[in-house]
């Protein structure tokens, strides 16, 4: 590669149920790529089925970066992915190998690439959710929930600060990253080449189709029993770190009795749909992406075809 030029960072970037894996792994197998996980609920231990994390045979011809890194009652943030994949992408260049960065997190995409983003628009639905919880357990209730989300936020904010808490919440439901983090402005981005390419689906409904079927074959792999395990454990309860993942807040509301199965299926996939929906307004408004119907039976091929030829140009 030329001393001129910079070195490349691939990002594939999609929503949930594009089939980004599949993909990536066979990007893997044709390039020196090393794939670091771009997903905020991989990064937890014992989330596997939920997560759609990688099977043990896929990580074995594929390894990931940044999956396993957590227990799922602890954080993790936009920032502290950024310092994470900032030292890999740096240790993967030494090695002669490109980074691969894989995922449906928008959030920590953008901040990787231009610092911590931009508060997102709010949510008509999450702030209804919001205020649900809140009339049945009261704003001190969601005050005490913010307090283990966000401490810092929660500092700052009164326990009757509807306005303010309201917001808060939703930010952290939208973005999975804590509103404090979010509002220190990180600008120490990596000095690379970003080939962006974005798997987004032509037929909306062919990927709600994907998802509910994705679901059901989560369900039947075991998901309940997976959160049934993390509600055995000491550590966590419903306001942890990981519960604020899809799929799993709603089981573990049917398990404690607040929902019916029925009710918590439902739930988790108009929930799903809502995450896509906001993953592809994201992809609508970053900048210099290539872009592929993820349900063409060719976007394997033509992803691999723009990685080809950007390798050639940069004589890698």
């Amino acid at each position: 590669m030329s001393a001129s030029k910079q070195p490349l960072v691939i990002c594939l970037i999609g929503p949930t149920a594009a089939g980004k894996t599949d993909i990536a792994v066979d990007l893997v197998r044709r390039f020196p790529c090393e794939i670091v996980s771009v997903d905020s609920a991989m990064v937890y231990r014992h989330m596997d089925i939920g997560s759609a994390k990688p099977d043990a045979a896929t990580l074995a011809a594929a390894p990931h970066h940044l999956i396993d890194i957590r227990n799922p009652w602890e954080s993790y943030s936009a920032g502290q992915f950024c310092a994470d994949a900032r030292e890999l992408i740096d240790d993967i260049h030494a090695r002669s190998r490109i980074p691969l960065l894989v995922g449906g997190t928008f959030l920590y995409f953008h901040a990787l690439q231009f610092g911590l983003a931009p508060l997102p628009s709010s949510d008509a639905d999450v702030r209804a959710d919001i205020d649900r919880r809140a009339e049945a357990a009261g704003w001190p209730a969601l005050h005490a929930e913010l307090a283990q989300l966000d401490p810092a936020a929660a500092e700052k904010i009164r326990p009757n600060d509807r306005q303010r808490l309201q917001r808060a919440l939703e930010v952290i439901a939208l973005t999975g990253s804590p509103l404090s983090e979010l509002q220190r402005v990180d600008g120490d981005v990596p000095v690379v080449d970003f080939l962006r390419i974005a798997l987004a689906p032509n037929d909306r409904a062919e990927l709600h189709r994907r998802i509910e079927a994705r679901f059901h074959a989560m369900l039947a792999a075991g998901f309940v029993e997976e959160v049934k395990r993390l509600q055995a454990m000491p550590e966590m309860n419903a306001n942890s770190p990981a519960m604020r993942a899809v799929g799993y807040r709603q089981l573990w509301s049917y398990l404690d009795g607040a929902l019916t199965k029925d009710e918590a299926i439902h739930s988790a996939i108009v929930a799903t749909r809502r995450l896509a929906k906001r993953q592809l307004t994201w992809l609508r408004g970053e900048p210099g992406e290539v872009q592929f119907d993820c349900q063409h039976p060719d976007a394997g091929s033509r992803v691999t075809d723009v990685v080809r030829t950007r390798l050639a140009a940069a004589d890698l």
